[in-house]
């Protein structure tokens, strides 16, 4: 029998790294990035719930109290003594005027419906590539924010994920960012859109993170010694 062989250890060395031992200071625990992963998606299911309440409380009700109208109206029509529809009231004013506010309810319920269109996915992105969708969502908001977009047309996945990444990034952002988006030869045939947000908070990258990283993609924040921060953001093409 290979007799035992005594070994000195350190104390505390049988310890897991998370595990005190007498004496040992009180350590708060890291901030996982778990508790962000979650906040981000409650965040993203609460945008989810706000576009739903925009179609219940917006279009939808809009169309309900249409079609109660029409079905007034069609109520308020005559009934010859042939059977046929009499279509003129006796005041045909009033139908006038009825038909025209149905003819604006219709238009409202169209205006609200292409909001949120546009919040899924804008009609100009697909269109018209990122940079008129961004200049139309920057000047939309007021945004004091410097765009250069020298990449060209993308897939609809990678188009939509970089939309998105920069559009919570300027509204959450206090500060004028500066963005550049352009393309780099990528791992594979495709060539990958490279996005760099000079000026930003450094908050901002885990939600471009969010959109890039499902497509394979890498954020990388890097902040000089003046404190201005370049979050750059590599969204892979293939």
């Amino acid at each position: 029998m290979t007799p035992a062989v005594a070994v000195d250890r350190p104390p505390g060395a049988d310890r897991r790294p998370d595990q005190q031992g007498p004496g040992d200071a009180a350590v708060p625990a890291p901030e996982t990035d778990a508790h962000e992963d979650r906040r981000r998606a409650e965040e993203r299911w609460r945008r989810r719930r706000c576009l739903e309440r925009q179609l219940h409380d917006g279009a939808a009700l809009r169309i309900s109290s249409m079609a109660l109208r029409l079905g007034a109206l069609d109520r308020g029509l005559g009934e010859r003594s042939d059977g046929e529809v009499d279509a003129r009231p006796e005041d045909p004013h009033a139908w006038r005027r009825d038909l025209a506010a149905l003819q604006g309810e219709v238009e409202a319920a169209l205006e609200e419906l292409r909001a949120v269109a546009a919040r899924i996915y804008p009609p100009l992105l697909h269109e018209a590539g990122l940079g008129p969708a961004l200049r139309e969502l920057v000047t939309a908001r007021g945004d004091d924010a410097a765009l250069d977009v020298t990449a060209g047309r993308a897939g609809a996945a990678v188009e939509g994920a970089v939309y998105f990444a920069l559009a919570d990034a300027l509204a959450a952002s206090a500060t004028p960012l500066h963005i550049h988006i352009r393309t780099e030869p990528g791992g594979a045939q495709e060539d990958d859109v490279v996005v760099v947000i000079e000026g930003a908070d450094p908050a901002l990258a885990p939600s471009v993170r969010d959109e890039a990283g499902p497509l394979g993609g890498t954020v990388d924040v890097v902040t000089t010694p003046a404190g201005t921060t370049t979050i750059t953001a590599r969204f892979p093409c293939a």
